[in-house]
């Protein structure tokens, strides 16, 4: 699959925030994809008022609480939400229904008309930032990768 807009790709300049340009994938869109991104979007920041919403592989947008918690790349036929430590997490709602052969990432497929169950995914989100955040913690100082700039 490749990841798509409705015309041109968003362009990053230095004005843009990454806020700002997920604000402008959704509106460029213009459908079922655009809201589907914007309220998975609004049940993230919900769950977890301390998201860093991040811009990042040419158009892309990311969701960070210490790391990376999931994607929300977009295609013709699908929202696809990819947790980067999926594997990891309990999915007691069976939300995960994509990359199930991997040995980390985990992804949800939202395709038109499909329901979110937007209780199922707060806890999803909430065990990645839990997931996260005690990754972190178990690192020794000064050990882990540099981070990507955010905007």
């Amino acid at each position: 699959m490749k990841a798509e807009g409705k015309g041109r790709p968003v362009a990053k300049d230095a004005e843009n925030t990454a806020a700002e340009l997920i604000d402008a994938r959704i509106a460029e869109l213009g459908d079922w994809r655009g809201e589907t991104l914007a309220r998975v979007r609004a049940i993230i920041r919900k769950a977890d008022p301390e998201v860093v919403e991040t811009w990042k592989w040419r158009g892309v947008p990311v969701w960070e609480h210490a790391g990376i918690i999931c994607t929300g790349e977009t295609y013709k036929t699908a929202v696809k939400l990819t947790f980067a430590k999926g594997a990891a997490l309990d999915d007691p709602a069976g939300l995960f229904n994509a990359s199930l052969d991997g040995n980390v990432r985990r992804a949800i497929d939202i395709h038109e008309g499909d329901r979110i169950d937007a209780k199922a995914l707060t806890a999803l989100i909430r065990a990645a930032v839990a997931l996260n955040v005690s990754a972190k913690a178990a690192r020794p100082a000064g050990r882990g990768r540099s981070k990507t700039k955010s905007t």
